[in-house]
């Protein structure tokens, strides 16, 4: 998607349209308990309990505030700036790093 987006963004360059990517991190909704994703195992660690998650407001607020002032790139969250930057260092390791979150959140 984030080069679906980037390629829009440069084909509507001369236009009228404008074209934001917007990187969204931890926020809370119903996502998750509507994705099948097995949260009960995962929910007890102290790992995600620490995680903080941003209200869908917020969350809202901060895609509007980017689109309105026309910004190439809107990252939601503090996990969404540390992934941002974690993958422009490394990225295999921050590919990794997304895997081992998600192998315990799959259900079998």
């Amino acid at each position: 998607m984030k080069l679906f987006t980037e390629g829009l963004h440069s084909e509507l360059a001369n236009t009228n349209v404008k074209v934001t990517v917007v990187f969204p991190g931890a926020v809370n909704t119903n996502i998750t308990k509507n994705s099948g994703l097995n949260t009960s195992a995962s929910a007890s660690s102290a790992e995600n309990k620490s995680m903080q998650t941003l209200s869908a407001g917020k969350a809202a607020q901060i895609i509007i505030d980017g689109i309105e002032n026309d910004r190439y790139r809107v990252l939601v969250g503090k996990d969404a700036r540390f992934m941002d930057r974690f993958y422009r260092l490394n990225p295999k390791a921050a590919a990794k790093l997304i895997n081992e979150k998600m192998k315990g959140l799959l259900s079998n």
